[in-house]
């Protein structure tokens, strides 16, 4: 039933709060499980196509916070923006809504023996973590994402970014 709750929540969320107004959705790129391991690395095949995780705390975004754009590791589908990324001090990258309310997709998950919503890419459909109901207000959205999952792209007019 939580899990239901998780799901109308960031539906009826993403439905009213995303910046974004005028978003398609994304062309829907599918493959095999050989064409995926052939452009993933074993841990992201894991994490991203068999829903596995990575360890807290110890991943590349957990602790990064520089301005630019976050893109799904398999597809390049733009998914969150650094805006609105924030410590969680769960040790995963964690943000409070996605880029556009077609970038991401939902969906019940009952593995584990517990019920969450799952976060997949809306392009691809790969994993890329859950969503839960303690994030920051107005929101109160969490989308805690594996890092494995994500390419960053810097901001080119940062300061910061890297040149």
């Amino acid at each position: 039933m939580k899990g239901n709750l998780v799901a109308l929540a960031v539906l009826g969320f993403l439905g009213c709060q995303v910046e974004a107004a005028e978003t398609k959705p994304p062309d829907k790129i599918t493959k095999t499980d050989d064409q995926w391991k052939q452009s993933l690395s074993p841990a992201q095949f894991c994490i991203m196509r068999q829903k596995g995780t990575e360890a807290p705390f110890h991943n590349k975004y957990d602790s990064f916070f520089q301005p630019g754009v976050y893109q799904c590791a398999a597809c390049g589908n733009q998914l969150f923006s650094s805006d609105s990324k924030y410590d969680s001090h769960t040790g995963w990258p964690a943000f409070f809504r996605p880029v556009s309310k077609d970038s991401i997709k939902v969906e019940k998950d009952n593995s584990l023996g517990m019920e969450r919503t799952e976060v997949l890419c809306a392009k691809c459909d790969s994993h890329l973590g859950h969503v839960f109901l303690d994030g920051p207000k107005p929101g109160g959205l969490h989308f805690c994402i594996n890092s494995a999952c994500l390419n960053f792209i810097p901001d080119p007019a940062s300061k910061t970014a890297k040149k």
